[in-house]
């Protein structure tokens, strides 16, 4: 395994190391100057970079110390900043300036961001113009309103100062300096306005249009979907200018949608020549070699469950009966002896993130030879592995697990159908033909059931919820929308993985090496008080004082199956939930009720799963594994993932529309999924699409949303709409551009 690279910053790359310098010269270069005070943050320094200059927090104490601004020569000297040290030195002063530490006035000279009583933060653009600074410090959000956001992009970062409040009572800010652009390239349509072409954005945050200068448009015409580059950022009385660099083609093209996905979110979707030299190098079989070491279970007849299109088998699974209870042996592929730290191909799965699965495609987070190759757990060939063995007692409890460096040899590809079929009908045909592997698949089926008791008594919350998937034509377009059905199968493999990752989470707190957790908080003070006050006007009440527990929770959930009003029940206490991310620090899993809980068992398609299994390996070995920052990386794991799900959603939603256009005018039944101030959301039966029903269109009345009951009340009939009421609407417009659909009531 080829050694791992120092941590390096992006925004601050250290120099290459002379030739000839020792270890002891370079901390002599780096120890402070005559006249320069030792920096209390040197050895984190020197651990970073080869060549340290002085930290951010002298820096900063410095230009505090001066009372006025400096400029780069007098800090440079009260530094005494070396020669060798001023490219690096140069650097930080950048980085700083982009994250809103310092900035520069009119006369270039250097001023502390927070001696100016500026506010940091990123610019959100909406769709009508204006837009908010969500500020670094979690103060509350600061309005801009058109004419400050002309002078920005929808994710740009900037320093502002509040200015007083708005006609609503909202803080208001005004922004003085943009410390960073977001956006340098844009994607969306080429229109004419009076022979002027402009390019109107896709993301609809971005409400300014790109004038594209003649010449500029690779000949695109007015409708196509392109990719421009911005030339010319946005300022006051100047429209932002962009040229051309991709004509992607016209909008209703098959796979326009995710082509459009992919840009819009930067996805990463294109592997660098780098990664395709290291995946061309990569020989597509397990050598003798890469078993050395490693226990043999080949003869274990460990199978892969997954659904029928699935082609990367990132696990596999065996069980059979030990004393009272069982052995469960979950083994998932050693992506980590082929993704070596700081190489091309682990540069480039941190950049993704995760695989992104899109209808009909998936942006893998690792080259195909691996993905669906090598590292795949393809039945009946040999394949390396890390194997979380468990006992399992009559209870359903984990009494004992180990970790071990594996080579296997799945026995079969199986599906989750195909295994519920078996396990619901052992003398059929379908089991039949696997009588070989039925009684081991008698033996998990017989562990979930233990498992699934144990999960009951740690009050795991459950909620009730259709996955659909999407069924396509020859050409493309949805055909129908279909639930997916979750069987016995299903949750089974759900199980195993769950028992597996939280005895890796148990495993890694207890050698105390550091990780990425899968944090899920439960509800904060506000959200908490809100929903005990909405659960109240039903005469529910969410017990656990302060602090609920996923057991309270679901002792509510228990309450509400066979309510007429359960999803209104349900879906309220769901969203008073905080989402789940990526940590180091250890705040455990609210809905699964784990104490600690982390991701092990997808290695191929998470790169949180990867660096845990780094990690793993590096306590069986008596060593410790670090990447740098891990709260760094949780950071970016969870922005990943993030990006990948308003992906699928933007691509979701628009195959919708598709689907839908040329329904206008039908009518539907349909259940209120949400209602909000200016309408309510309306899921249609059978076809499971969602559109809007405006405000204005509930009736002769004037509708006031409560927030806290989650309805809409008409003022003079007292005719309320909330989630989970029936209605009969009408399709009247689809609008494929801006992925809305609008329904009228139909009465």
């Amino acid at each position: 395994m080829k050694k791992s690279t120092p941590s390096r910053r992006k925004d601050e790359k250290p120099r290459k190391r002379r030739a000839g310098a020792t270890l002891q010269s370079t901390k002599i270069a780096s120890v402070p100057g005559a006249g320069r005070r030792v920096d209390p943050h040197l050895s984190r320094e020197q651990r970073k970079y080869e060549e340290p200059v002085p930290s951010r927090e002298l820096i900063l104490e410095t230009l505090n110390a001066q009372g006025v601004p400096v400029s780069d020569a007098l800090l440079q000297k009260l530094l005494h900043v070396t020669a060798s040290e001023q490219e690096g030195f140069e650097r930080r002063l950048s980085a700083m300036q982009r994250e809103g530490q310092i900035m520069r006035n009119r006369r270039d000279a250097i001023c502390v961001v927070t001696k100016l009583d500026l506010i940091t933060g990123a610019v959100q653009g909406h769709p009508d113009g204006f837009g908010f600074l969500t500020r670094d410090d979690k103060g509350p959000d600061l309005f801009l309103g058109p004419h400050e956001m002309a002078k920005v992009l929808h994710g740009d970062r900037v320093a502002a100062r509040e200015s007083g409040l708005d006609r609503r009572g909202r803080p208001e800010g005004k922004i003085v300096e943009v410390l960073t652009r977001a956006n340098l390239r844009v994607v969306g349509r080429l229109h004419s306005e009076h022979g002027i072409l402009i390019v109107i954005a896709e993301n609809k945050r971005i409400s300014q249009d790109f004038l594209v200068p003649p010449g500029e448009s690779m000949k695109a015409k007015p409708g196509n979907v392109v990719v421009a580059e911005i030339i010319e950022q946005p300022a006051p009385h100047v429209r932002p200018v962009a040229r051309v660099v991709e004509v992607l083609g016209n909008y209703a093209d098959p796979g326009m949608e995710i082509e459009i996905a992919l840009r819009k979110h930067d996805l990463p979707y294109i592997f660098p020549p780098a990664v395709e030299r290291a995946s061309a190098a990569i020989v597509p079989k397990v050598s003798k070699q890469d078993m050395a070491g490693r226990t043999d279970v080949r003869k274990l007849p460990l199978v892969t469950i997954d659904g029928e299109t699935a082609r990367d088998f990132d696990d596999a699974v065996y069980a059979e009966p030990k004393g009272k209870g069982f052995r469960l042996v979950v083994a998932i592929a050693d992506v980590s002896h082929y993704v070596v730290p700081g190489d091309a191909l682990d540069a480039e799965a941190k950049n993704r993130g995760n695989s992104v699965y899109f209808p009909r495609r998936v942006i893998p987070m690792l080259p195909e030879v691996l993905s669906n190759g090598l590292c795949s757990l393809n039945p009946e060939v040999d394949r390396l592995c890390m194997v979380c063995d468990m006992t399992i007692d009559n209870r359903g409890e984990i009494t004992d697990y180990t970790f071990y460096a594996a080579v296997m040899w799945s026995h079969a590809r199986l599906t989750y159908t195909a295994v519920a079929a078996m396990l619901a009908e052992p003398k059929g045909s379908l089991a039949l033909q696997n009588k070989r592997l039925l009684p081991h698949l008698q033996h998990l089926h017989a562990l979930y059931q233990l498992l699934l008791k144990s999960r009951l008594r740690r009050g795991a919350i459950d909620f009730d919820s259709t996955e659909t998937q999407m069924i396509f034509d020859a050409n493309g377009k949805i055909e129908r929308i279909v639930p997916v059905v979750r069987n016995d199968a299903h949750r089974l493999i759900e199980e195993c993985m769950l028992a597996a990752n939280v005895c890796t989470a148990g495993f890694l707190q207890r050698a105390g090496h550091p990780v990425l957790y899968r944090v899920h908080e439960g509800p904060t003070p506000e959200r908490l008080a809100g929903l005990r006050q909405f659960l109240g006007g039903f005469g529910l009440q969410v017990g656990g004082g302060e602090k609920p527990q996923a057991r309270d929770y679901a002792e509510v959930l228990a309450k509400c199956k066979g309510r007429p009003d359960a999803q209104l029940l349900q879906t309220v206490m769901l969203r008073s939930l905080r989402q789940a991310v990526y940590s180091p620090d250890n705040l455990g899993h609210f809905g699964l009720a784990y104490e600690g809980y982390t991701h092990f068992t997808s290695p191929i398609r998470r790169y949180p799963d990867l660096l845990v299994h780094r990690a793993i390996k590096a306590v069986l070995a008596g060593k410790k594994y670090n990447p740098g920052s891990w709260q760094e990386l949780g950071g970016h794991c969870s922005m990943t993932e993030r990006r990948a799900d308003e992906a699928t959603r933007d691509v979701d939603a628009w195959l919708k529309c598709y689907y839908m256009r040329d329904r206008v005018g039908e009518s539907f039944d349909g259940t209120v999924s949400s209602a909000v101030a200016f309408g309510i959301f309306v899921s249609l039966d059978g076809l499971y699409v969602e559109g809007l029903v405006h405000v204005s269109d509930l009736g002769s009345d004037y509708f006031h949303f409560d927030p806290a009951k989650h309805l809409l009340l008409g003022e003079r009939t007292a005719k309320r709409y909330r989630i989970g009421d029936r209605v009969r609407v009408k399709v009247v417009r689809v609008d494929i551009e801006t992925s809305k659909i609008d329904f009228v009531l139909d009465d």
